[in-house]
């Protein structure tokens, strides 16, 4: 069976904010694979092109690329050039998935629940955004993934220097009503051809803070998996994040962030992550954990679920 796999290649690091990161991800899962017996190799597509990708003779590879140039539609749509199989879904659902404003759009069509929102520029107005979404807001930008660019506006004033914060990270900013409660994350992975949502972890974040450096860094943050919650509010929100997955159109793997309203118990549906980290702090291994699956065996069974959304239509070839 391993050897049916071929040659792999574990993409990591890319150009983005989150190349750090992604290092951790991509060499966790490179190690894994290989104690697996995997003919896996790193390839770095920070310091590597395309060419060299092309050249490399994969026969499918592992997407553990976060952000920009990796995780957006653009990396995945070169793949489909190129006719190498890649894990995670395809290049439409990557770039909407990227696109919080975007996901929520379809979330919002499709009569699922998230919070309210708009999107701001220098020349919006502050005091009516206010009025519509209340305070506190959370202002981030709409293309970046790991909270970068994320804070939390208590009172009015303080929204200009968020909206400069989030600034820095992508030109699209948004800001969307906050929802006090519990913080969840539901890892949604394809097993036999069906996804399936896997236990919810619930976040507990020192001052409810859950921004970069404690994500990745931090040793306060506390994962409760089993989530604590009653059985049968886990089982809707599982459904309902499996519902977000399929309506951006994703396949082989995803997490989906969600906060459960303490006020009435309504989840609303934050993002979805289309290749999330597998760092030591990441949470779709934990999930798995919770499962009786092994890192190696999920770093398998994402491996195994690569493919293609397109195939070649003719044999065509240049003159």
């Amino acid at each position: 069976m391993v050897k049916r796999l071929g040659k792999v290649g574990v993409l990591m690091g890319g150009k983005s904010a989150e190349r750090e990161i992604s290092l951790r991800s991509g060499n966790g899962v490179l190690a894994a694979l290989r104690r697996k017996g995997v003919d896996a190799h790193g390839f770095d597509t920070g310091q590597k092109n395309l060419a060299a990708l092309d050249a490399a003779g994969f026969d499918r590879v592992f997407i553990a690329l976060h952000g920009r140039y990796g995780e957006d539609g653009t990396m995945q749509g070169a793949l489909e050039q190129m006719q190498i199989p890649y894990t995670g879904p395809g290049v439409m659902a990557s770039a909407i998935a990227m696109d919080k404003a975007m996901t929520k759009r379809i979330w919002m069509a499709e009569g699922l629940p998230t919070p309210k929102f708009e999107m701001l520029t220098p020349e919006s107005n502050r005091e009516k955004i206010i009025g519509e979404l209340g305070l506190p807001l959370i202002i981030k930008a709409s293309h970046e993934g790991s909270s970068l660019g994320l804070s939390k506006v208590m009172q009015a004033d303080q929204l200009q220097r968020a909206y400069a914060q989030a600034s820095k990270f992508d030109k699209d900013v948004m800001a969307e009503a906050f929802i006090e409660g519990k913080e969840l994350t539901c890892a949604i992975l394809e097993m036999h051809d069906e996804p399936q949502a896997l236990p919810l972890i619930r976040i507990v974040a020192p001052g409810a803070n859950y921004d970069y450096q404690t994500k990745y860094f931090g040793k306060e943050t506390k994962y409760l998996c089993p989530s604590g919650l009653p059985p049968e509010q886990e089982l809707q929100i599982r459904a309902i994040a499996l519902k977000s997955y399929r309506a951006v159109g994703c396949r082989g793997w995803a997490r989906v962030d969600v906060m459960l309203r303490e006020k009435d118990n309504q989840p609303f549906l934050l993002e979805i992550n289309t290749s999330p980290g597998m760092t030591d702090h990441s949470l779709v291994p934990m999930a798995a954990r919770a499962t009786g699956m092994s890192y190696e065996d999920l770093c398998m069974q994402i491996l195994r679920t690569a493919r293609l959304d397109m195939t070649p239509t003719s044999d065509w070839k240049p003159d």
